[in-house]
């Protein structure tokens, strides 16, 4: 008998679309076993004010695995500090969220659960309530201590994993180092082949600078660091082209045949895959020691409390964790 996929949802900021995401994500069956991390009360008072209809169970670390059935929420608690409303940050449950992300890290570190799905916080109350916070993906690397990982968005036909994310663009050439871009080019080449099931996986790569640094004229970026990185990798065998372009990389041609789009910064590659994917792309992390992928939107706080919040990205989320578990494509769920 195939052993049940398990993941473990963080609600996020618990002023803003997290929680009540939550409660739609509930309105349907599912083909695997989801757990969430939340204030309990705080997820009762999200669905009487959406008027859903919804079951919450606490769950036991150790009980036995089973799908989840519609209208019905596993929940391992975390008490709030503070009441939360809709739409008003509140520093005073900073700490909550990272009580949250912390406990989820360790209950994978664990291989209690086969991945984690991210809700969206808020950087900026963090960062306010006096607790130093980057981001995600820095928190989990360094309490995992995982000395490199890469963030990938993704969405249906189109994969863009990148080898820096939030930094100034005065500072990206001198970040972008041989020994960063082969390290990003493993991990990706990895993942592709042992979590998403592609054998030999095809990655293009994008150079630096405008027409990827023209023979040196607008940069040397690339002959000098990125392809001979390509060269020796390719060498090992790895399936991989470029240094190419950034403004045609996209064409339609090498979408076809492209398992992914090594993008050198941020906004390289990620305005394309969002503009082709946008409401349903999934930020995830590689290289960890467990699964973790995540929405790829904000807490919206404008429209926190008032049901208009799409559940797109989050179950797209679900599903590429459980994708990456099994190899397989992922399945929609039912409406």
């Amino acid at each position: 008998m195939i052993p049940i996929k398990k993941l473990l949802l963080t609600s996020g900021e618990p002023s803003g679309i997290g929680p009540e995401q939550i409660i739609k994500l509930a309105q349907v069956d599912y083909n695997f076993e989801w757990v969430v991390l939340a204030d309990q009360q705080l997820l009762k008072e999200r669905a009487q004010l959406l008027g859903l209809p919804i079951i919450i169970n606490s769950y036991q670390i150790n009980q036995k695995s089973a799908c989840n059935r519609k209208g019905e929420i596993k929940v391992i608690h975390v008490p709030l500090y503070s009441p939360s409303i809709p739409g008003k940050l509140n520093v005073h449950n900073a700490q909550y969220v990272l009580n949250i992300l912390h406990q989820a890290i360790q209950l994978c570190m664990d291989k209690k659960f086969d991945g984690m799905v991210t809700g969206p916080i808020h950087k900026g109350i963090i960062n306010e309530s006096g607790l130093k916070f980057t981001g995600h993906t820095e928190l989990l690397a360094e309490a995992s201590n995982t000395d490199q990982v890469v963030m990938m968005l993704a969405t249906p036909g189109l994969r863009v994993p990148l080898v820096t994310t939030h930094l100034p663009l005065r500072d990206i050439a001198d970040t972008i180092t041989p020994k960063l871009v082969q390290d990003v080019i493993k991990i990706c080449h990895h993942s592709l082949k042992h979590q998403f099931g592609i054998p030999n996986p095809k990655i293009f790569i994008m150079g630096l600078n405008p027409h990827a640094g023209e023979d040196g004229h607008l940069g040397r970026e690339e002959i000098d660091i990125i392809q001979p990185v390509i060269e020796k990798l390719k060498a090992q065998g790895m399936n991989l082209k470029g240094c190419l372009p950034a403004d045609t990389i996209f064409s339609p041609s090498n979408r076809e045949q492209g398992d992914a789009f090594l993008a050198m910064y941020h906004d390289q590659g990620l305005p394309v895959l969002k503009y082709v994917g946008f409401g349903k792309a999934v930020n995830i992390t590689l290289g960890l020691p467990f699964i973790r992928t995540s929405v790829d939107h904000g807490t919206a706080l404008n429209i926190a409390g008032t049901g208009k919040a799409d559940i797109n990205s989050f179950q797209y989320a679900m599903n590429v964790a459980i994708e990456m578990t099994t190899g397989q494509p992922p399945q929609e769920q039912p409406s």
